[in-house]
């Protein structure tokens, strides 16, 4: 009988595989440990960036005359014609579906801001909390001190933004 290898991924960390390598053994497949490869990694992640599926990949099993089926393609031989375009189509819905969500989701946030609605992260600190700061900054303050004094990151103090003088607009 031929070995068989199984790449089993999970998304999550609390989510499991057990699923897969029950639908593997349903198929007729008997699994080895030693011969399954197991990891936690998205879905949105390129296959060939995945270390596990890299390991396989690595190997040339393909050179070995190692067949890949996707049970989750009606078991499909990856490593035939048919099965490499379906993955190339596959990728490419994949690639698809993903810029499509970008581009949705920045006309949401376009169209939510001409809206005059706040779309950002809120401060970390209260508008009143920044023009004490500004104003103890002015008078010399280190940035370090303020810091500890309202229990916050330097980080955050240098991004207060600076009191901006009035703008003439040219008309006086």
């Amino acid at each position: 009988m031929s070995r068989v290898v199984a790449y089993c991924r999970a998304s999550a960390p609390e989510q499991t595989t057990e699923n897969q390598v029950q639908e593997i053994t349903a198929a007729g497949f008997n699994i080895d440990e030693r011969r399954s490869v197991t990891e936690v990694v998205s879905g949105s992640q390129e296959a060939m960036k995945r270390p596990g599926f890299s390991e396989l990949k690595d190997k040339r099993l393909a050179a070995m005359g190692v067949r890949v089926h996707c049970l989750a393609l009606g078991g499909v031989d990856l490593t035939s014609a048919t099965g490499k375009m379906t993955m190339q189509v596959l990728a490419a819905v994949a690639e698809f579906k993903r810029d499509l969500l970008i581009e949705r989701t920045q006309a949401g946030l376009a169209r939510a801001k001409s809206e005059g609605k706040h779309c950002d992260r809120p401060p970390a600190l209260a508008e009143g909390l920044q023009v004490e700061i500004r104003e103890r900054i002015a008078k010399g303050e280190s940035v370090a001190t303020l810091a500890k004094a309202f229990k916050t990151s330097r980080q955050t103090i240098m991004r207060i933004p600076p009191i901006m003088p009035p703008t003439s607009t040219g008309l006086e």
